[in-house]
Formats: C-alpha cells, sequence, structure tokens
C-alpha cells in the first residue's frame, strides 16, 4: 500500500514537471488543442511551432527576444511579451479565417483526379527565415489508386535574402533556395501508405476538422559525413486535415503541412547549422477527368513565374507579408518570368 502511495506521488509530480516545461495552445472558441502555431520572436526567427496536441516547448522561448509574434493559419493572431507567456494553456483566436469549402467540379468519375490549390514553403537556418516561395499548383492523382501521377506548378513567386556570401566552408552563410520545394502529397490520398514501425502517428479529432500528425526521425546517434560535411539529427513531421468525421479521402482533404528539420556544417565549423524546411498546401478545387495534360511552368528558385496576382485572393496563404514585417527590403522577390 505504501508503495502504491509512493508510486502515486511521483507520477503526479512527474506529470506536473512535465507540463511546466510546455505550453498548449487551445482554441478561444471550443478549447481544442491548435496544432501548427508559429511563434516569431522580435528578430524575426521562428522559435517554436506547436504539435497536434498544440504544445510548444517553453525552453525554446528567450526571454531576450521580448516580444513575440503568434502565426497561426498564415495570420498573425497576437504579440505577447515574456511574461504574457508564462501560462500553461494560451487561448487563440482561431476565427481568424475560416476553413474555406473546397469546389468539387465535373463530379461524374474518371481517370484521374484533379487538387488544384495554393502553396507556400520557406526555409529557416537557425530560425531566421533564408529563402520563400508561394504560387499555385495542382496535383493529378490516379483515381483508381489514389497514387499520385504528377505535380503541376501553374505560377509562383520566389523571395530570397539579399546577398548572401555562400561560402564552401561555411555552410551558416549558404542561400539554401535548392531547398525550397513543392508540397509532397505522393500519400495524401491513402493515409495508411504512412503506417510504418518507423512512422509515428497520431490523430486529432476537433470541432470543425480531424488532423492526422505522421512522425519520423533518423541520424539521431551518429552524424552522416559526407565530402568533409557532416549530417545529423534528421526528423520530419507532416499534418493532413481532413473534413470532421470523414473516411479520410482526397474528397476529405482540407490541408497539408510538412517539416522537416536537419542539422549540418563542415568539419570545419564548430558547431551544427539548424535547417528547418516548411511546406504547405491548400486544395480550392476537386475535379475529375480522363486526360491528363496541363499547363505547367518549371518551378526555378532564380526567378518567379505569374500571370496573375494570385496572392492578393483572400484566401491565400500569403507569409510573405509576415515575413517581410521583419525583414522589410531585405527579402527581395526574384525577377518575374512571365
Amino acid at each position: 500500500m505504501k508503495r502504491s502511495y509512493i508510486l502515486s506521488i511521483l507520477f503526479i509530480l512527474i506529470t506536473a514537471f512535465t507540463n511546466a516545461q510546455s505550453i498548449t495552445f487551445v482554441s478561444e472558441k471550443d478549447g481544442h488543442p491548435l496544432p501548427k502555431v508559429s511563434v516569431f520572436g522580435k528578430d524575426g526567427s521562428i522559435l517554436a511551432y506547436s504539435d497536434i496536441d498544440g504544445k510548444i516547448d517553453k525552453k525554446l522561448l528567450n526571454p531576450a527576444q521580448e516580444k513575440f509574434q503568434l502565426v497561426y493559419d498564415n495570420f498573425s493572431v497576437a504579440t505577447l511579451s515574456y511574461s504574457d507567456l508564462d501560462h500553461d494553456v494560451i487561448k487563440i483566436n482561431d476565427r481568424i479565417k475560416s476553413i474555406e469549402t473546397v469546389v468539387i467540379k465535373n463530379d461524374k468519375p474518371a481517370k484521374y483526379i484533379f487538387v488544384k490549390g495554393n502553396f507556400n514553403t520557406y526555409i529557416t537556418l537557425n530560425n531566421k527565415l533564408n529563402c520563400y516561395a508561394d504560387g499555385v499548383v495542382t496535383y493529378i492523382f490516379d483515381n483508381k489508386t489514389k497514387k499520385l501521377k504528377s505535380t503541376n506548378v501553374e505560377e509562383y513567386r520566389v523571395y530570397r535574402l539579399e546577398d548572401p556570401k555562400n561560402e564552401k566552408k561555411q555552410t551558416a552563410s549558404w542561400d539554401y533556395d535548392n531547398f525550397l520545394d513543392i508540397p509532397k502529397l505522393k500519400d495524401a490520398g491513402n493515409i495508411s501508405e504512412y503506417k510504418s514501425k518507423k512512422n509515428k502517428i497520431k490523430e486529432l479529432k476537433g470541432e470543425r476538422k480531424d488532423e492526422v500528425e505522421i512522425s519520423g526521425e533518423a541520424l539521431q546517434q551518429k552524424e552522416f559525413a559526407f565530402f568533409g560535411y557532416r549530417f545529423y539529427d534528421i526528423r520530419g513531421i507532416i499534418n493532413i486535415s481532413f473534413e470532421k468525421a470523414s473516411q479520410k479521402t482526397l474528397r476529405d482533404f482540407l490541408e497539408y503541412n510538412e517539416i522537416t528539420f536537419l542539422k549540418l556544417k563542415h568539419k570545419s565549423e564548430p558547431d551544427y547549422n539548424q535547417l528547418i524546411s516548411y511546406n504547405n498546401f491548400y486544395p480550392t478545387e476537386l475535379s475529375f477527368s480522363n486526360d491528363n495534360d496541363i499547363e505547367r511552368v518549371k518551378f526555378n528558385t532564380n526567378y518567379s513565374n505569374y500571370k496573375t496576382k494570385f496572392w492578393q485572393d483572400s484566401t491565400f496563404p500569403n507569409m510573405q507579408t509576415v515575413f517581410s514585417s521583419f525583414f522589410k527590403d531585405d527579402l527581395k522577390e526574384q525577377e518575374n518570368k512571365k
């Protein structure tokens, strides 16, 4: 009996200590956890990003940053001081932008499913923005197998910071635009394909949508060496959202978010650099066709390529406005190749 009592006390203490080390963001409206909340420091650094349980590690917040901007669903939702964040639970107004209904066209089943929508992708180096791109893309899936057949960028723009040094042995000075990539929806039509012994899968049933988080990791114990460069601590998190209480098919698909973490350095550098890639896709239209021929452009980070001002649509995930508020004119759009 005594042993059981002691174990219970220990469990309570451990739970309390664990909770004290984290902050949970929840919806002001319904109290549900809010994944994908970014916490920006006053210098534009992305210090934390909440997981599927709405949690971030408190230790990631440096008091020296003084002011912290919370960004949710590509909008700034609050600016808080360090003392404002000294709570276990923080409520956020998540009604800034309502969930957009995906328009279904040509509803008659055909050979291919077209999923069109908006994307943004950006890279941070040691938490600070390194490069950014956004645009419009259409994914084509085989209607029978739900396998991705092609990714078709229709238009896009690219932003990069001025004057990167790109010195061969100083990875902290590089422009990582080659790491910018279109969100990979390979298995978005078949969630079961993500299930493996290497991946961890968690689900969150919300008031307005259901979310699935898939995470995995590699090189946790030992670095990988290649031509004088060192790679370590690779982690990936994919979050896919679907209509509430749905079958989680492409018809129910609402959002795709992927984050990839990588630490790297040249052997001559004393410390690793933290590289983080963010890729987000928001479907706007679903249609069926027996023809998979579609107009596309090549995604090249040396220039932008667009004919319309797609980012002016009120539903567009325009993170460029958030970043430009920190970096002003240092964040330059690449010339538009029409």
